[in-house]
């Protein structure tokens, strides 16, 4: 008989122990994922989700390696999300740049939408690959370098046919796909935080807005630049 305390339906008891495994951590994943959504990435805590899932907290490090983790099986989640709006927005037009642009538009559109991926998404990539090695199992590294691989894969192929067709100047489309990833949860980030700063007179900053359209257009302008031919 299982003694974790849960107000949830959890695993149906008749199950295979693999199976009630499976269950019980996309249960407590989806958790993560609520909370994230929720309060942010920060404020997310483990109490929290075992809570949500009406478990015990000693159950969830059962199922998981630590917070590190589980967090990077939530991101997961939201980037198999985000590839298959990158891939709809890719297959909506057939001439690359057509396609690049709506592609870096849906980035954008996902990220504002959803700012607990941005946070998800930067606070792994601040990691040392290293250190995260030491705090996540090898399957789950190898489910998130997946779901990392696949949208940078959707717009490796557009830069490549970009490239194949002569509308694109680039010669490493995979090192370029990562530089626009990097680069945009950074721009999306001050998409969240919608302030720039400026010098109003030496010595005197300036706050003003900036709008989720002037994000969009930025992140837009600057994969294009990127991509084009340089003038001769």
């Amino acid at each position: 008989m299982s003694t974790e305390p849960s107000t949830s339906p959890g695993p149906a008891r008749g199950a295979t122990a693999a199976v009630r495994r499976r269950l019980r951590e996309a249960e407590i994943i989806s958790a993560t994922r609520a909370l994230f959504d929720e309060r942010g990435v920060r404020d997310a805590q483990i109490e929290d989700i075992a809570r949500a899932v009406g478990i015990n907290r000693a159950i969830i490090y059962r199922h998981f390696t630590g917070k590190e983790e589980l967090f990077s099986l939530t991101l997961v989640q939201y980037l198999d999300e985000l590839r298959g709006a990158l891939q709809a927005a890719a297959d909506s037009v057939e001439e690359p740049r057509l396609a690049l642009e709506r592609l870096t538009e849906a980035f954008v559109d996902y990220g504002l939408a959803h700012p607990a991926f941005v946070d998800c998404a930067q606070s792994i990539m601040r990691r040392p690959g290293g250190d995260l090695l030491e705090e996540v199992s090898e399957s789950a590294m190898f489910r998130l370098g997946q779901a990392i691989s696949g949208c940078l894969s959707v717009l490796t192929r557009t830069i490549e046919a970009g490239v194949a067709s002569g509308d694109f100047h680039v010669d490493d489309p995979g090192l370029l796909a990562n530089m626009l990833y990097a680069s945009g949860l950074g721009t999306l980030q001050l998409g969240r935080v919608a302030m720039l700063v400026s010098e109003q007179a030496p010595g005197v900053p300036r706050i003003s807005r900036v709008s989720a359209e002037q994000v969009r257009d930025h992140m837009v302008a600057t994969a294009l630049a990127m991509v084009a031919r340089p003038r001769d």
